[in-house]
């Protein structure tokens, strides 16, 4: 998961750079770089989720960190009914936080039943 956490978070590092820079300077926004922002953070946490000693800590810090990703993202959405660039931008980025929590949910389900099977236990 620490690799989809760093894969995830550059797509979305990506997805905000473009966002900013594909319309005309006087369009430009700083808000179009909240995809990257959250990327950087899942990026960081996917990074420190190598460390065997933290992986279950920083994961559990990516999986926080794509929900409110996809919340924010599809209450823009709602609330503001985005056109253009924006509408791509936000529904690109709560679709890949979407992704990325549904992959988080199913390995922690996964891992907790390994635990429990190697503790003699089952699910």
């Amino acid at each position: 998961m620490a690799k989809i956490a760093i894969v995830i978070g550059v797509l979305l590092i990506a997805l905000g750079v473009w966002s900013y820079m594909a319309v005309p300077v006087e369009h430009r926004s700083p808000t179009a770089l909240i995809p990257a922002a959250e990327g950087v953070l899942l990026a960081i946490c996917g990074a420190v989720a190598g460390m065997p000693n933290l992986r279950m800590h920083a994961m559990h810090g990516a999986a926080v960190v794509g929900t409110f990703g996809f919340f924010a993202a599809a209450r823009a959405l709602i609330a503001r009914r985005p056109h253009g660039m924006a509408l791509f931008s936000m529904s690109a980025m709560a679709l890949l936080s979407l992704i990325f929590v549904v992959l988080c949910v199913r390995s922690f389900i996964a891992a907790r039943r390994a635990r429990l099977a190697g503790a003699g236990k089952v699910a």
